[in-house]
């Protein structure tokens, strides 16, 4: 008998065009400990960063996180299953990496009936991830702009620095999912 326990996530980066995005499938009992792994290897982060979902006003991170604020009501993300912390919405945010500040906003598309998932599935996306310590979206703005142009006046110093060409259109869902593997539910 099939139950509806496989989650359709479409993740997208705020605030950057065009559109960068990851669309994964995921058990919706997943914890939101193994969802942070999701998004950083869906995308290729590096998970170099703090983190932080918010669902609603509830924030939840990782439980190693001292408060700095007496009165802050953040949870752990420890045990917490995304069915669970969704309750009735569709949408949540995940933050990663709060000097650079970026903003993942995650659409909870459809529930499918699924007998086993062992690895999370990435079956849509487009566009390459901003490398780490970019400098945010309007860091990557201006990274990608240095990086198009060899007459750019800081393209030298962004080739150096990231030591590689980037190809912001890249993206692949066979490199993407051979990554997930390595993600056991």
């Amino acid at each position: 008998m099939h139950t509806l326990n496989a989650l359709t996530l479409r993740i997208e980066l705020v605030d950057i065009q065009p559109v960068i995005f990851r669309q994964v499938i995921v058990p919706g009992d997943i914890t939101l400990t193994v969802l942070h792994q999701v998004i950083q290897t869906a995308f290729g982060w590096g998970d170099c960063h703090l983190h932080e979902f918010t669902f609603g006003k509830t924030r939840y991170e990782p439980p190693s996180l001292p408060s700095e604020l007496p009165d802050d009501e953040t949870l752990s993300t420890i045990e917490v299953r995304l069915n669970r912390a969704l309750g009735g919405s569709r949408q949540f945010f995940y933050s990663y990496d709060f000097g650079d500040g970026w903003q993942h906003l995650i659409t909870a598309e459809e529930w499918a009936p699924a007998d086993t998932l062992n690895v999370p599935t990435c079956v849509d996306g487009a566009n390459a991830c901003p490398p780490e310590d970019v400098g945010g979206p309007n860091g990557y703005m201006d990274f990608v702009e240095a990086m198009a142009d060899p007459t750019h006046e800081e393209h030298a110093e962004m080739m150096r620095w990231h030591g590689k060409r980037f190809d912001p259109k890249r993206f692949s869902v066979t490199a993407v999912n051979r990554r997930l593997r390595t993600i056991k539910l």
